[in-house]
């Protein structure tokens, strides 16, 4: 269940992405189980009963003789080739179980058949026996309530008239009526999730750590009034910790104590230069409960210092805040008991605690002057070494002495990397937000829940009944803000109550977990609704794997929807005869060691997502008869900077050493490096908003693999409703490409529009050029956007750049390449069909963060 919540008791319902209605007859085809379009599902109500002994004890019933400890019988929904859902273990009659599982699934996939599996969880997942429900049989529209039979692994019919009694309903795409009709005063939230949308909400949104005095472009918003770009992350939680009275809620992948958030010269605060780890002591000795669940990088168990693969700070920060008033628990990513060893000691080790939250009390807006209230932080700054940065991303020229990265030098593009040995830094670019009002709080509910799940009490968790307001809404004017929390979290990391499964808000069963995946639901949910554009910032892009051109298993490694929903809704446009434009910034590549294999992998994913969007559009394309270059549909870009040397750059104390640092050496002399992308945010129609921690790739959509948070949100007085959006939502995307692009343009306005993507193009084409050129650079590279290296062809396919094989100064091929046994041993892998390297982002995780 991706999402529970029945029209009415066991229903099933498809949907189509065929607004047009021409593909009639190829669906002919598709009943015979040829290739045919893909097709949407939305709500999926399935309810799984017996009809004849599947099993016996003895082995000479229909499927043969169980395990010892008898059956442990569970259910998967497959649609084609790919599973979309799985019940619970049955814990009633072995012969005869009944799941009466019920759920709402998203899909985007091309199949013959609804398939059900039945498995036995007791002897390694083995199918004991299958059903198919023909596509043809849905596409009506009216209930399919029946038994259908069963059949073996060699297609053959069970004996004894074996069947499985399955519910449900299918409604076309084209009957939505919110397919693309953006946000309107009826929205109510995203539908079966389990924190609800709350009105009355104020949200602040940020773009890098930092924001400069100097940085001040000119956006106009509704009623004549300006954008106010000056909104400084780190500024603001250096002042919410400060302030805060009673409790300060922190939760990371990372967290750095010896980093300081006050780091502008020019807007120095009391106390700025202490140490963030200082700082939260402080605040403990005063009274305030300070906890911090910080994630346990198991890898750090072994390494050398401690240290880990990922360098994380883990056992640093829990080793400073030791025996003081301040409770920092690392936690690892925990096993659920019923995953078999092997499998689910690599979960253990692969996957990762990646929420990113801080909750605090601030000053209640209330009368009641003795009375505080909560403010929460969430999105994809981890307050650890190497995110400060302002719009600027200087690579050289911040680095002397006295400038905010002499003592936070980062680069881990080069393992020699030092202050000492002198820049490139990695700069880094990133997206929070802060939220107040009712869904503050539901973010303070996560972090409780989670603190509860990791001790198995809460009695360090603060009681707040009698010092804190309860949840209200903020002053509703006209700069309210409706806001929604989402999570990819399961059972094993949030205490949940499963009864709350048959509640209709979203939560999973997979077999005995529970999971919610609501991040993804929100993706699917906002693409659907997008009328004109779609602008997304993302450190990963790699899913839809079912819909990659190949043949082999490679089509298991990620399968979250987000890009092929993506290319569908662009496909709808170009066949409605509409505009529709999207823009994905991504890094040039991933960070870490350039020739390590998941590095590669990650490239090569990411290429074969690139592959089926394109081959998607330029089908359409063809078949509309329009002569147009499918990057006007769809482009991606990555951000670079490259400076010339300047007066009173810092002055490296060592030198490098040609035979070992090779590409350090070329970045050097080069004065170029990317600027690398960490950013979890998608924009839709400038009115609708997502942003957390959360990567578009399987480990960070699927719910069992990484924890995430996220949250959507829209200005309720600022839809595009008559007219385009112009509110907060505007302000932000303009000013975001005012940093990117180094200017404001007309066409900028209306982003769906051919004259403002060609613009676009243009300038990340030349801003390339330049950054790519071997010739030593004249003057600074003008703008930050540069064309992502790659070239689309006529059929769609995706080749690097004529001439350019490798990305400047590394010897990473642009396309990458992938090869599973450079990972995990066979061994191993045979156990883990969905998790090692299905993530798509790498085998081991090492470049997650």
């Amino acid at each position: 269940m991706i999402g529970l919540q029945p029209l009415e008791p066991d229903t099933f319902e498809f949907v189509r992405a065929d607004p047009t209605g021409r593909y009639g007859r190829r669906l002919q085809s598709w009943f015979t189980r040829e290739k045919t379009e893909s097709w949407f599902a939305d709500n999926v109500i399935v309810k799984l009963k017996k009809k004849a002994g599947l099993f016996n004890h003895k082995g000479n019933g229909n499927v043969g003789r169980s395990s010892r400890e008898g059956p442990s019988l569970y259910a998967t929904i497959l649609v084609g080739n790919t599973e979309v859902g799985r019940t619970g273990i049955s814990e009633n009659d072995p012969v005869n179980p009944s799941w009466n599982d019920s759920f709402h699934i998203y899909c985007a996939y091309d199949a013959a058949d609804v398939i059900i599996t039945i498995n036995d969880d007791n002897k390694s997942e083995e199918t004991l026996g299958t059903a198919y429900i023909p596509v043809r049989e849905l596409l009506g529209g009216q209930e399919v309530d029946k038994w259908f039979r069963i059949w073996d692994n060699h297609d053959r019919l069970l004996h004894g008239d074996a069947s499985i009694h399955i519910k449900l309903h299918y409604t076309d795409i084209t009957r939505d009526e919110n397919w693309s009709q953006g946000i309107t005063s009826k929205f109510t939230g995203v539908p079966c999730t389990f924190f609800r949308q709350r009105e009355g909400c104020k949200v602040t949104l940020y773009q890098d750590c930092h924001v400069p005095d100097h940085f001040n472009p000119r956006i106009t918003l509704d009623w004549g009034e300006y954008y106010e770009a000056k909104q400084r992350c780190w500024e603001d939680i250096f002042d919410a910790i400060t302030n805060a009275r009673h409790l300060i809620y922190i939760s990371g992948w990372s967290l750095y104590t010896e980093i300081t958030l006050i780091r502008d010269p020019r807007r120095q605060k009391p106390g700025g230069g202490v140490t963030l780890g200082e700082l939260l002591r402080r605040k403990a000795r005063g009274g305030v409960r300070v906890l911090i669940l910080a994630w346990d990088e198991i890898s750090s168990w072994f390494s050398f210092k401690r240290k880990g693969f990922m360098d994380t700070h883990c056992n640093e920060t829990a080793d400073f805040f030791r025996g003081t008033f301040v409770h920092c628990v690392l936690s690892t990513r925990r096993v659920n008991v019923q995953e078999q060893l092997i499998e689910g000691a690599a979960r253990a080790v692969v996957y990762s605690h990646h929420q990113k939250t801080l909750v605090v009390d601030s000053e209640a807006m209330s009368s009641q002057k003795h009375k505080r209230r909560i403010v929460s932080f969430v999105g994809g700054i981890d307050l650890t070494q190497g995110r400060y940065d302002t719009q600027s991303h200087s690579l050289f020229g911040t680095l002397n002495p006295n400038d905010p990265h002499h003592n936070d030098f980062y680069q881990p593009s080069f393992s020699s990397s030092s202050i000492q040995k002198g820049g490139p830094r990695q700069p880094w670019h990133d997206i929070h937000c802060r939220l107040e009002g009712p869904v503050a709080w539901d973010v303070l509910s996560n972090f409780e829940e989670r603190w509860k799940k990791e001790l198995g009490k809460d009695d360090l968790l603060l009681d707040h009944s009698n010092i804190i307001d309860p949840p209200t809404p903020v002053p509703k004017d006209r700069e309210t803000w409706n806001a929604q929390l989402f999570r990819s979290i399961d059972g094993e990391a949030v205490k949940l109550d499963e009864q709350l499964f048959e509640s209709q808000v979203g939560l999973v069963r997979v077999k005995n977990n529970i999971v919610d995946r609501s991040i993804h639901d929100a993706y699917i949910n906002a693409i659907r609704r997008a009328k004109d554009f779609i602008y997304i910032e993302n450190q990963f892009f790699i899913g839809s794997s079912f819909g990659w051109n190949t043949a082999d298993t490679e089509g298991h490694y990620s399968l979250n929807l987000v890009p092929k929903e993506l290319s569908l809704k662009i496909v709808s446009k170009i066949e409605a005869g509409q505009r529709f434009t999207a823009y994905i910034v991504l890094p040039m590549r991933p960070e870490g060691n350039q020739e390590s294999v998941h590095e590669q992998a990650i490239l090569y994913l990411q290429r074969r997502t690139m592959d089926m969007m394109y081959s998607d559009i330029t089908k359409a394309l063809l078949r509309n008869g329009l002569n147009a270059s499918p990057k006007e549909y769809l482009s991606f870009f990555c951000l670079a900077n490259q400076e010339v040397k300047k007066s009173g750059e810092y002055i490296p104390t060592e030198n490098l050493n040609l035979r070992t640092e090779g590409g350090y050496i070329r970045a050097q002399q080069a004065r170029r490096f990317m600027i690398y992308v960490h950013s979890k945010m998608m924009i839709v129609d400038d009115e609708y908003i997502i942003i957390g921690s959360a990567n578009i790739n399987q480990r960070s959509m699927d719910g069992r693999r990484d924890t995430e948070i996220a949250m959507g949100a829209f200005q309720p007085f600022h839809l595009g409703t008559r007219q385009p959006a112009r509110g907060q939502i505007h302000g932000f995307r303009m000013a975001l490409w005012y940093e990117h692009l180094g200017m404001l343009d007309d066409s900028f306005l209306y982003p769906q529009s051919v004259e403002c993507i060609r613009k676009v193009n243009e300038i990340a084409d030349k801003n390339w050029e330049l950054y790519s050129s071997n010739n030593p650079p004249e003057r600074d590279l003008p703008s930050h956007l540069v064309s992502y290296p790659i070239k689309v062809t006529e059929s769609g396919s995706v080749n690097p750049f004529p001439g350019m094989e490798f990305f400047p100064d590394t010897n990473l091929p642009i396309l990458g390449k992938f090869d599973i046994r450079g990972y995990v041993p066979d061994s191993i892998t045979r156990f883990l069909p969905d998790s090692i390297s299905s993530s798509g982002d790498s085998a081991l995780a090492m470049a997650t963060t």
